[in-house]
């Protein structure tokens, strides 16, 4: 086989179309992979100007493009690895690699494109970005998913350990009511029995002394007592939501003498309750009931923390549109360490021995203060004594 025949050969099997036009852009032949590629009969080409395989704008352009490189030698589509677009005899378009040859003659000069399709590598391209996208799209709603999920279960973890802790709380109030409901019980029942055996033994003997000292104890269990189920049906109803303020104008000034009054009969030996009131006026609008239960719970204490032979202060300022109420003794006081637990159901202060109480009691008045839209605050000092000041701001 001659060289001719030989690279003819090697043009017509090509797999990558061939087409070859002259220096005016007149197509003058086409290889089998060309023909197919754009969907023409060679008959239908040849002669024809490049540019009917063209899509606008190449298509008015081309001439344009060969006429100035002629002149300036700058090319345009005529260039070496150019991805343009053909366009099919359909009328469809596709985008192919360009590479362009300049062959020179003796008398003229041809041109010999060389193109590449690329259908299937633009498809492949499109499909996979496409998939890229919707993969893109899947990872940001999994990523919503888990990052929602994480917090879901951050959120879970937290109810969770907020329920272990109240549980942990809830358990502790029942060892706490528990361990002082045996013991708050126990106490003055033992004592009840105890003196009204006494009491029989001493009538016999006409030992009226000895029988009034027993009776007095009786009296005092017994209030012992009573004051341990008030607390209880109090808290009772304070969590059923049972307890609602009811505001009433009254005068704080013999309101607070009839408590001093009532309050000075429970009293322990010499001991004195000093009432004294400050201010120009002394009608106050609040609930008159809740109030006097927050009272009577901290001049008891009082009472209970303090000795034999000492002084109960309990003071009403009035001025302007607040109102205060302070009550103060010298009795055994708070420790520190005990003062943030203070308003805690069913909490008692380390130094309380063997003194009865419930350790409802301040929960209590905390509760009703704040039902009366007032603040409760305590001052004290071990073995200094203690100041609690209720204060509301009077509405109408």
């Amino acid at each position: 086989m001659n060289r001719s025949k030989f690279l003819d050969a090697i043009i017509e099997n090509a797999i990558d179309g061939i087409i070859t036009i002259d220096d005016k852009g007149l197509i003058e032949h086409l290889n089998p992979a060309a023909l197919e590629l754009f969907g023409y009969g060679r008959e239908e080409l040849v002669g024809k100007n490049v540019s009917v395989l063209m899509p606008e704008p190449d298509h008015s352009r081309h001439d344009g493009y060969l006429s100035r490189y002629e002149h300036t030698g700058q090319k345009h589509i005529i260039g070496v690895g150019r991805e343009v677009s053909g366009k099919r005899k359909d009328g469809s378009v596709f985008p192919f690699r360009l590479g362009v040859s300049e062959i020179k003659f003796s008398d003229r000069k041809i041109y010999t494109g060389f193109i590449h399709d690329l259908s299937k590598e633009k498809a492949n391209e499109e499909q996979i970005r496409s998939y890229t996208e919707k993969l893109e799209v899947k990872i940001k709603e999994r990523t919503h998913d888990l990052v929602k999920l994480v917090s879901e279960l951050e959120m879970a973890k937290e109810n969770m350990q907020a329920l272990f802790q109240k549980e942990k709380e809830l358990n502790q109030l029942k060892t706490r009511f528990v361990s002082m409901a045996s013991h708050e019980f126990r106490t003055p029942l033992s004592s009840i029995q105890l003196s009204a055996s006494l009491i029989d033994k001493y009538t016999s003997k006409h030992d009226v002394a000895s029988v009034e000292k027993h009776t007095l104890k009786i009296k005092n269990s017994i209030n012992n007592l009573t004051t341990i189920l008030n607390d209880f049906l109090s808290l009772e109803k304070l969590e059923a939501g049972k307890v609602e303020a009811s505001a009433q104008y009254f005068n704080i000034i013999s309101f607070a003498e009839e408590i001093a009054e009532e309050m000075q009969m429970m009293t322990k030996q010499n001991q004195h309750i000093i009432y004294e009131h400050t201010g120009t006026t002394a009608e106050v609008y609040l609930d008159p009931n809740l109030l006097k239960n927050c009272v009577i719970n901290l001049i008891s204490n009082s009472i209970k923390y303090s000795g034999a032979d000492t002084l109960i202060q309990f003071n009403s300022i009035l001025k302007d549109d607040e109102l205060i109420l302070e009550v103060k003794d010298n009795g055994i006081g708070i420790p520190k360490v005990d003062q943030h637990n203070l308003f805690e159901p069913f909490f008692r202060a380390h130094n309380t021995g063997d003194i009865p109480g419930t350790g409802l009691g301040l929960n209590i008045v905390k509760r009703y203060v704040g039902l009366m839209n007032g603040t409760v605050a305590c001052q004290s000092e071990q073995n200094s004594g203690t100041v609690f000041t209720l204060s509301f701001v009077l509405g109408k």
